[in-house]
C-alpha cells in the first residue's frame, strides 16, 4: 500500500509543472474554439479572369496550328497508304485511288479525283487546293500532229532518234510534250554521265503519262546507252544495293533477307516478293542487276 501511494506523491517542482502543462492544454483548447483561422476570400476581377483565360486559349489553338503537318503541293495520283492517311483519308478511299492507278489510268482533276475516291465535299474542299497536275494538264496545247510519224503505222527502229541525243525543240514537236515537260527530259537525262541506259527511264520523269512515254518512244528510242556495271543479285551487299535507284537501306536489307530465305534469286522477277518492293519500277530496277 505505501508502495501504491508512492506513484501520486509530487514534489513542489513536479506540481507546478503539471500546473502549466494543464494550463496550456486549456489555453490551446480556448484558442482552437474561439480564435477564427479561416483566411479572407480572395476577390476575382471576373473581367480580367475571362480576358485572361481567352489569350490563354488563343494561345493553345495556336500551338496546334503550329504543329499541324504542312500540306505542300502535290499530285494526287501519287498519293500513298501514310500520305492520304494524313490527308485525312479513309483505307476505302485510298484503295479505289490506287487500284485506278493499277489500271495505268490518271486523275486530271479535282472533280475526277473525287468520283474516283469517293471522298466527303469537305475533305474535299481541304485539299483539292494542293493538286498539283502536270502543266500538260492545267495547260493544254492545241493537238497538233507529230511530224515524225504522219501515220498509223509505227516506223522502224532504224528510223527513230537516239533518245540520247534528243533536244527539247525535238521533243515538243511530240504531242504532249511542252516546253516545261521537254526541259524535264533533258534534265533528267542528264543527270547521269552517258544519259539513259533504257527507254523505260522515262517512267521516272516527272508529269509524263504512259499516253505520252509511248508517243514519244514510238519516234525515239536508245541507241547508245550508258555503259553501266551490273550488280550481281546474290552477291550484292546492303552498299551495293542502295546505289540502286529506287532501293533504299529498308529495302535493300529486305531484299537480302529474301535472297537468304529462298537460297538465291533464280530470276530478277523474285524481286517481286520482296516485301514493300515498288513492283512498278521493277523494270527500271532490274536495268542494274544480274543473276551472276
Amino acid at each position: 500500500m505505501q508502495n501504491f501511494k508512492s506513484h501520486f506523491m509530487f514534489s513542489k517542482e513536479q506540481r507546478n509543472g503539471i500546473l502549466l502543462l494543464i494550463l496550456l492544454i486549456i489555453g490551446l483548447q480556448c484558442v482552437y474554439h474561439f480564435v477564427d483561422f479561416s483566411t479572407e476570400d480572395i476577390l476575382i476581377n471576373e473581367v480580367e479572369f475571362a480576358k485572361f483565360n481567352e489569350e490563354l486559349d488563343s494561345l493553345r489553338l495556336l500551338k496546334l496550328e503550329e504543329n499541324k503537318p504542312k500540306i505542300y503541293p502535290f499530285n494526287p495520283n501519287y498519293i500513298t497508304d501514310f500520305k492520304g492517311a494524313s490527308l485525312g483519308m479513309s483505307n476505302k478511299e485510298i484503295d479505289r485511288l490506287l487500284a485506278f492507278r493499277k489500271q495505268n489510268k490518271w486523275v486530271n482533276s479535282a472533280k475526277q479525283f473525287q468520283e474516283v475516291t469517293k471522298v466527303s465535299d469537305s475533305l474535299l474542299d481541304r485539299i483539292s487546293p494542293y493538286f498539283k497536275f502536270p502543266e500538260w494538264v492545267t495547260n493544254p496545247k492545241p493537238k497538233q500532229v507529230s511530224v515524225f510519224n504522219h501515220t498509223n503505222n509505227l516506223i522502224t527502229f532504224a528510223q527513230k532518234q537516239d533518245l540520247n541525243k534528243v533536244t527539247a525543240q525535238q521533243l515538243q514537236k511530240i504531242n504532249g510534250i511542252g516546253s516545261v515537260l521537254s526541259q524535264r527530259i533533258i534534265r533528267f537525262r542528264n543527270k547521269f554521265i552517258g544519259g539513259f541506259i533504257d527507254d523505260v527511264q522515262l517512267q521516272d520523269v516527272y508529269g509524263l503519262t504512259p499516253e505520252v512515254i509511248e508517243r514519244i518512244t514510238n519516234n525515239f528510242t536508245v541507241k547508245t546507252p550508258r555503259k553501266i556495271h551490273k550488280i550481281n543479285i546474290n552477291a550484292a551487299t546492303v552498299d551495293d544495293l542502295v546505289t540502286i535507284q529506287h532501293i533504299d537501306y529498308d529495302l535493300a536489307h529486305n531484299i537480302i533477307e529474301q535472297r537468304n530465305l529462298i537460297e538465291g534469286y533464280k530470276s530478277l522477277g523474285g524481286l517481286k516478293k520482296v516485301k514493300d518492293f515498288p513492283v512498278n519500277k521493277i523494270d527500271i530496277i532490274k536495268l542494274y542487276l544480274s543473276l551472276d
